[in-house]
């Protein structure tokens, strides 16, 4: 408690030294709280290292370790040719135009399997996800065979296609259709029902709940299910590429086998992996592009 030693009503300031020293505090903490620090993240402070760079390091490390390797005689040349003769050979596969001609031919084969895989699975998964009749008739013989391994189809397909490209797109037709399926299936009885009950009140029909409720929501597990099916339509391209080509990535395979040239197969490997990671990359940004609506954890 400060005692002032001004007159009632008088207009002259409180000279009392216990006031002055409070008012002096309280300027200070004004001045104090007026005075504010930046919170810096814990992540901002860690150094940056640009993405492209940690994404090709770990490649690139592999790639210096294989080389060391077969410099050192540690790796024989007959085991594994090394990263520089790889090299060499892709550049000669690509100046005679042999790599081209059958990676044009191996895309061909990919492509018409996937669309009708893609038709076949999705009709399917329609068809059973959305009316309880369907998924009675149809879930039980699609799980039956999906048991079935289809490399061992071959054989049959053989016999009822013969040996042109017919078993070979059957094989990789099948392939892709499964996993579609189950995927497509999943995402349409996975839509939330209250969603449902929501389009419902807002009078939407049967088919404006499919168009705008069902499809909508089933569309991420289409596209995961669509990435699925690209990896399994390139090993199904290489088994089916295995059995009486005469052109394709896989028949270079075969010829390079026969004469023991490991430096042609790990370039159609390379091909094989560099494909595969295209057909991926094209369908994550689909995924982007029509997922727009759904944000998601990328992250940190």
């Amino acid at each position: 408690m400060s005692i002032s030693h001004a007159p009632p009503g008088s207009s002259e300031p409180d000279i009392s030294p216990i006031s002055a020293s409070k008012e002096a505090d309280v300027d200070e903490l004004d001045s104090a709280s007026l005075e504010l620090t930046p919170i810096v993240p814990v992540s901002s402070r860690r150094t940056r290292i640009p993405r492209w760079l940690r994404r090709t390091a770990g490649p690139l490390l592999l790639l210096a370790l294989w080389q060391l390797l077969s410099i050192t005689g540690v790796l024989a040349s007959d085991v594994l040719a090394s990263p520089g003769r790889i090299a060499q050979v892709a550049g000669d596969l690509i100046d005679d135009g042999s790599l081209a001609s059958a990676m044009g031919t191996s895309l061909q084969r990919v492509a018409f399997g996937l669309l009708l895989g893609t038709v076949i699975g999705t009709g399917l998964a329609l068809v059973s996800g959305l009316f309880r009749i369907g998924e009675d008739l149809v879930d039980a013989p699609v799980q039956m065979l999906r048991t079935v391994p289809f490399v061992g189809l071959i054989p049959l397909f053989i016999i009822w296609f013969g040996i042109g490209e017919a078993p070979k797109v059957a094989i990789i037709t099948l392939g892709v259709t499964f996993p579609l399926y189950l995927n497509v299936y999943a995402g349409i009885r996975g839509v939330d029902a209250q969603l449902i009950e929501a389009g419902e009140s807002l009078g939407l029909s049967r088919w404006g709940l499919v168009r705008h409720v069902v499809l909508p929501g089933a569309l991420p597990g289409a596209l995961t299910g669509l990435r699925y099916s690209l990896g399994i339509a390139w090993l199904a391209l290489v088994f089916a590429e295995q059995v009486n080509a005469d052109s394709g990535i896989g028949f270079l395979m075969v010829q390079a086998r026969d004469f023991l040239r490991t430096d042609v197969i790990v370039v159609c490997l390379i091909v094989y992996a560099f494909l595969g990671l295209l057909a991926d990359f094209i369908v994550r940004s689909l995924e982007r592009l029509l997922l727009q609506w759904r944000p998601t954890f990328t992250g940190r």
